[in-house]
């Protein structure tokens, strides 16, 4: 997957104003031989609306950045001759799936959103445009001859919402600062990240799509969380909500450090379950696959040590792998592919349970 050059952005203000309602028209006939004509005024158009639309070929709310007011236009008045007034045009906003939507107002951390776009294509009003008013035919009775009045149009919607995106992934890369994510999402993928030797050099998600056989799945690089992250430290909650919709989660873990700066691994994973689990309890109960990355960089006579019976006592074995050698890769994708086909199943299995409630990926 070609990634894009534009910069992501997981947070927008919009002012979404629908078209108000065109009037209704007060007209009579005016036709030779007939001097008294009945009332023949048509009824005024509909207001646009606002709609917001889940586009899985987006990945940013940039474009909304910049566009802060989105306003649709409004309903023309009617016209004589029963004529009814245009109706006016409806505004789409594309927005990338996985984009909840908030009134302004509300705590993006306590408050339910208005709706919560996870499926392609699918489609909120976030204002509904006014209807247009009746013209006077409309109250023409058997014992009211000539109405001289009309209705105006509805006046126009006004919404402040704030829009959250939340990555669907799934796989999600999560480490310490510089334990080679982006590197490794360059291996698995054709994504291509920013690269460098200093930690969170990853400010931002990056995509990537992995393919195995006939198969594709969605991996996320997820920026370096550091201890204290769920009180917000480093990068804090802007990017651990990015993992809550992960299905499976990777931990990536630097054997690197482990070489230079006899780095206990093992402290470092319970440190980043630790963070989940302080961020959102249930994100432990993903499926898991444990990495030693960096593998290239471990003398063959240590690699045995290097798995440990640390990770045997806790019923895990690490895979192996190298993002610069591609050592490792062809197991770890099958790692995934399986995780992933597991925790599908297991989401289809209790979604078809009536006694279930919705399982969010």
């Amino acid at each position: 997957m070609r990634m894009s050059a534009h910069p992501f952005v997981d947070e927008a203000l919009i002012t979404a104003v629908s078209g108000r309602g065109g009037d209704g028209v007060v007209s009579f006939r005016r036709e030779k031989f007939v001097p008294r004509g009945g009332p023949n005024g048509g009824d005024g158009g509909r207001g646009g609306d606002v709609v917001l639309i889940a586009d899985r070929n987006l990945s940013t709310l940039l474009d909304l950045k910049r566009r802060r007011v989105i306003r649709a236009s409004k309903g023309a008045n009617g016209g004589n001759n029963d004529k009814k007034g245009p109706s006016g045009e409806t505004v789409a906003i594309h927005v990338p799936v996985g984009t909840m939507v908030f009134a302004a107002a509300a705590d993006v951390e306590c408050d339910e959103p208005l709706v919560d776009l996870k499926q392609d294509g699918q489609r909120w009003v976030a204002a509904r445009g006014g209807n247009g008013g009746h013209g006077n035919a409309r109250f023409k009775t058997s014992t009211r001859r000539t109405p001289d009045f009309a209705l105006p149009g509805q006046e126009a919607q006004t919404q402040e919402l704030r829009l959250s995106l939340k990555l669907l992934a799934d796989v999600g890369l999560v480490g310490f600062p510089n334990a080679g994510k982006s590197t490794l999402l360059r291996r698995l993928s054709a994504a291509r990240p920013k690269v460098a030797s200093y930690p969170f050099t990853t400010l931002t998600p990056s995509l990537g799509v992995v393919e195995f056989g006939d198969s594709r799945f969605v991996v996320a690089d997820i920026p370096g969380l550091i201890e204290g992250a769920s009180d917000g430290a480093g990068l804090g909650h802007r990017f651990l909500r990015h993992i809550e919709r992960t299905r499976v989660i990777v931990h990536l873990l630097d054997l690197g450090a482990w070489i230079a700066e006899n780095r206990n691994l093992l402290e470092d994973y319970q440190a980043i379950r630790q963070e989940l689990r302080r961020y959102r309890p249930e994100m432990l109960e993903r499926r898991e696959i444990v990495v030693l990355h960096k593998i290239d960089l471990v003398p063959e006579s240590e690699r045995l040590e290097s798995m440990g019976n640390q990770w045997a006592e806790l019923g895990i074995q690490p895979i192996r792998v190298s993002g610069a050698t591609g050592e490792g890769i062809p197991e770890l994708v099958r790692a995934m592919h399986q995780a992933v086909e597991e925790a599908i199943e297991n989401e289809q299995r209790a979604s078809s349970d009536p006694g279930s409630g919705e399982l969010e990926p």
